[in-house]
Protein backbone atom coordinates (compact mmCIF):
# COMPACT_ATOMS: atom_id res chain seq x y z
CA UNK A 1 0.00 0.00 0.00
CA UNK A 2 1.26 3.47 -0.83
CA UNK A 3 2.00 5.83 2.05
CA UNK A 4 -0.99 8.00 2.81
CA UNK A 5 -1.01 11.67 3.75
CA UNK A 6 -2.56 12.24 7.19
CA UNK A 7 -5.91 13.98 7.21
CA UNK A 8 -7.45 16.41 9.67
CA UNK A 9 -11.10 16.27 10.62
CA UNK A 10 -12.89 18.68 12.95
CA UNK A 11 -16.40 18.25 14.28
CA UNK A 12 -18.60 19.25 17.19
CA UNK A 13 -19.21 17.55 20.53
CA UNK A 14 -21.34 18.60 23.47
CA UNK A 15 -19.02 17.39 26.27
CA UNK A 16 -15.20 17.44 26.03
CA UNK A 17 -14.68 15.03 28.97
CA UNK A 18 -16.94 12.44 27.31
CA UNK A 19 -15.10 13.01 24.02
CA UNK A 20 -11.77 12.40 25.75
CA UNK A 21 -13.09 9.27 27.46
CA UNK A 22 -14.32 7.87 24.12
CA UNK A 23 -11.46 8.85 21.80
CA UNK A 24 -8.59 8.26 24.23
CA UNK A 25 -10.17 5.57 26.42
CA UNK A 26 -12.24 3.45 24.04
CA UNK A 27 -10.52 4.05 20.68
CA UNK A 28 -7.01 4.34 22.16
CA UNK A 29 -6.15 7.72 20.58
CA UNK A 30 -3.40 9.78 22.16
CA UNK A 31 -4.38 13.26 23.29
CA UNK A 32 -2.76 16.22 21.55
CA UNK A 33 -3.25 19.94 22.13
CA UNK A 34 -6.23 21.00 24.22
CA UNK A 35 -8.10 24.15 25.14
CA UNK A 36 -11.23 24.83 27.17
CA UNK A 37 -13.31 24.59 23.95
CA UNK A 38 -11.50 21.95 21.84
CA UNK A 39 -9.20 18.88 21.92
CA UNK A 40 -6.94 17.22 19.34
CA UNK A 41 -6.54 13.44 19.13
CA UNK A 42 -4.16 11.23 17.17
CA UNK A 43 -6.24 8.58 15.38
CA UNK A 44 -3.67 6.29 13.72
CA UNK A 45 -1.61 9.28 12.56
CA UNK A 46 -4.62 11.40 11.58
CA UNK A 47 -5.67 14.48 13.51
CA UNK A 48 -9.20 14.64 14.92
CA UNK A 49 -10.27 17.90 16.55
CA UNK A 50 -13.39 18.00 18.69
CA UNK A 51 -14.96 21.44 19.17
CA UNK A 52 -17.40 22.15 21.98
CA UNK A 53 -20.79 23.30 20.64
CA UNK A 54 -24.15 23.85 22.31
CA UNK A 55 -26.28 22.22 19.60
CA UNK A 56 -25.93 19.32 17.22
CA UNK A 57 -27.68 19.00 13.87
CA UNK A 58 -29.93 16.07 12.98
CA UNK A 59 -28.60 13.27 10.77
CA UNK A 60 -29.95 11.53 7.72
CA UNK A 61 -29.02 8.09 6.41
CA UNK A 62 -28.62 6.30 3.08
CA UNK A 63 -29.06 2.60 2.27
CA UNK A 64 -25.74 0.83 1.58
CA UNK A 65 -25.65 -2.95 1.06
CA UNK A 66 -28.52 -3.59 3.47
CA UNK A 67 -27.55 -1.06 6.17
CA UNK A 68 -28.84 2.44 6.93
CA UNK A 69 -25.54 4.34 6.87
CA UNK A 70 -25.56 7.63 8.80
CA UNK A 71 -24.84 10.84 6.91
CA UNK A 72 -22.62 12.60 7.76
CA UNK A 73 -19.96 10.30 9.13
CA UNK A 74 -16.22 9.98 8.92
CA UNK A 75 -14.13 6.88 8.82
CA UNK A 76 -10.76 5.29 8.88
CA UNK A 77 -9.40 2.38 6.86
CA UNK A 78 -7.27 0.08 9.02
CA UNK A 79 -5.19 -3.00 8.29
CA UNK A 80 -7.38 -6.09 8.86
CA UNK A 81 -5.81 -7.20 12.18
CA UNK A 82 -6.13 -3.66 13.61
CA UNK A 83 -9.76 -3.48 12.44
CA UNK A 84 -10.53 -6.74 14.25
CA UNK A 85 -8.67 -5.57 17.38
CA UNK A 86 -10.58 -2.27 17.45
CA UNK A 87 -13.92 -4.05 17.06
CA UNK A 88 -13.01 -6.27 20.01
CA UNK A 89 -11.86 -3.29 22.11
CA UNK A 90 -15.20 -1.60 21.45
CA UNK A 91 -17.07 -4.79 22.43
CA UNK A 92 -15.10 -5.00 25.69
CA UNK A 93 -15.85 -1.33 26.44
CA UNK A 94 -19.58 -2.06 26.47
CA UNK A 95 -20.26 0.48 23.72
CA UNK A 96 -23.05 -0.51 21.32
CA UNK A 97 -22.35 -0.71 17.61
CA UNK A 98 -24.53 1.43 15.38
CA UNK A 99 -23.79 -1.14 12.65
CA UNK A 100 -22.21 -4.39 13.87
CA UNK A 101 -18.89 -5.52 12.33
CA UNK A 102 -19.61 -7.33 9.08
CA UNK A 103 -18.38 -7.97 5.54
CA UNK A 104 -19.98 -5.58 3.05
CA UNK A 105 -20.13 -6.15 -0.72
CA UNK A 106 -19.13 -9.77 -0.19
CA UNK A 107 -17.60 -11.36 -3.29
CA UNK A 108 -17.47 -8.02 -5.12
CA UNK A 109 -14.54 -5.80 -6.04
CA UNK A 110 -15.15 -3.48 -3.05
CA UNK A 111 -15.47 -6.23 -0.42
CA UNK A 112 -14.65 -4.77 2.99
CA UNK A 113 -15.01 -5.26 6.70
CA UNK A 114 -16.99 -2.40 8.25
CA UNK A 115 -18.61 -1.26 11.45
CA UNK A 116 -20.08 1.97 12.82
CA UNK A 117 -20.18 3.48 16.29
CA UNK A 118 -21.26 6.85 17.66
CA UNK A 119 -19.17 8.98 19.97
CA UNK A 120 -20.86 10.38 23.10
CA UNK A 121 -21.99 13.48 21.14
CA UNK A 122 -23.70 11.35 18.49
CA UNK A 123 -21.10 11.72 15.71
CA UNK A 124 -21.02 8.60 13.52
CA UNK A 125 -17.67 6.91 12.92
CA UNK A 126 -17.01 4.14 10.42
CA UNK A 127 -14.03 1.82 10.63
CA UNK A 128 -13.33 -0.41 7.67
CA UNK A 129 -10.69 -2.68 6.26
CA UNK A 130 -9.86 -4.32 2.95
CA UNK A 131 -7.93 -7.58 2.74
CA UNK A 132 -6.52 -6.16 -0.52
CA UNK A 133 -5.76 -2.41 -0.28
CA UNK A 134 -5.55 -2.26 -4.08
CA UNK A 135 -9.35 -2.78 -4.07
CA UNK A 136 -10.20 0.33 -1.98
CA UNK A 137 -11.37 2.24 -5.06
CA UNK A 138 -12.19 -0.79 -7.26
CA UNK A 139 -15.41 -0.81 -9.25
CA UNK A 140 -17.29 -3.89 -10.38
Amino acid sequence: MAELTPFHLAFTVDDLKQAESFYAGVLGCSLGRTDTRWMDFNLHGHQITTHLAKSMKAEASNPVDGDRVPVPHFGLILPWPEWEELAERIRRSGLSFLIEPRIRFQGQAGEQGTFFVRDPAGNALEFKSFRDYDKIFARN
